[in-house]
């Protein structure tokens, strides 16, 4: 009996390895992929549907999730309390550099918040005094509070000139760094 089940055993070792090793060969020698489509009666528009999702994914990081009102002044990294260092990447800003490169929203200006927003949040708003376009910036320091932002420029100097104190309404569209419907 021992020897019967022993022979069972070998011989379905034997079928394993030679279907593990026909399936690998098979694999193997495939290079590509073929799709056959025999139902000639119905197309797909691939650019249409691109589009569509080129809009639900403009929607998604472009719509507000919450809007609010505060002051808008500018500072540089220059400024007599300042120590020429982003509060929450400790990034060095004393070169001039006002821009941040973000993966989704490109390039964005860099401001200060309270920690109402928490780092990395992206927020947009409106001012003639900075650009005729939506301006979209992302937080990346500290050191003003409740709902002011503060706009990084090349230096105190050309923040007293263009940006002065005025009040703003600006949209949040990302809250920290996390992608939205995470």
């Amino acid at each position: 009996m021992k020897t019967i089940f022993k022979y069972i055993y070998r011989t379905l070792q034997f079928v394993f390895v030679f279907t593990l090793l026909f399936v690998a060969k098979n694999i193997a020698g495939q290079n590509e992929m073929k799709v056959v489509n025999d139902n000639l009666n119905k197309t797909l528009n691939l650019s249409a549907r691109a589009e569509v999702m080129e809009a639900i994914n403009y929607n998604d990081l472009y719509s507000p999730l919450d809007t609010f009102v505060g002051d808008l002044t500018g500072y540089g990294a220059d400024c007599a309390l300042c120590s020429g260092f982003l509060g929450c990447t400790s990034q060095d800003v004393r070169d001039g550099r006002t821009i941040h490169k973000d993966n989704d929203y490109g390039e964005v200006r860099i401001v200060a918040s309270s920690r109402n927003l928490p780092c990395g949040s992206i927020i947009r708003f409106e001012s003639k005094r900075v650009s005729d376009k939506p301006v979209f910036a992302i937080v990346l320091d500290r050191g003003v509070g409740g709902t002011s932002i503060d706009l990084l420029t090349e230096s105190e100097l050309v923040a007293g000139k263009t940006i002065g104190r005025s009040q703003i309404k600006y949209d949040l569209l990302r809250k920290g760094w996390e992608k939205r419907g995470e």
